[in-house]
């Protein structure tokens, strides 16, 4: 069974920080593809970040160069750490497994003011 649960999330002022955790069991993210989506409300869930099997990262070009995917192999975590936030980073973050379609864990809300 694969469960995931996300972690991090908050209110944060336009231009500062968060760091989000995904904490995996029944997958092992130092041998899956592991991703972050977000989702605002009405909206379709959008592709953030991935990070492969082997380490190679994938960053939306909407937030590259202000997010970056990682992972802790011993934790079996994966990571979004996300600076310079701005208002319309404001959605629901998940992670993924990309093997594991069917599985979401149930998101932590990022809410950035202006």
């Amino acid at each position: 069974q694969v469960q995931l649960v996300e972690s991090g999330g908050g209110l944060v002022q336009a231009g500062g920080s968060l760091r989000l955790s995904c904490a995996a069991t029944g997958v092992t993210v130092s041998r899956n593809a592991m991703s972050w989506y977000r989702q605002v409300p009405g909206k379709q869930r959008e592709l953030v970040a991935t990070v492969s099997a082997i380490g190679t990262a994938a960053i939306a070009e909407s937030v590259k160069g202000r997010f970056t995917i990682s992972r802790d192999n011993v934790k079996n975590t994966v990571y979004l750490q996300m600076i310079s936030l701005k208002p319309e980073d404001t959605a629901v973050y998940y992670c993924h497994a990309v093997m594991f379609p069917n599985y979401w864990g149930q998101g932590t809300q990022v809410t950035v003011s202006s």
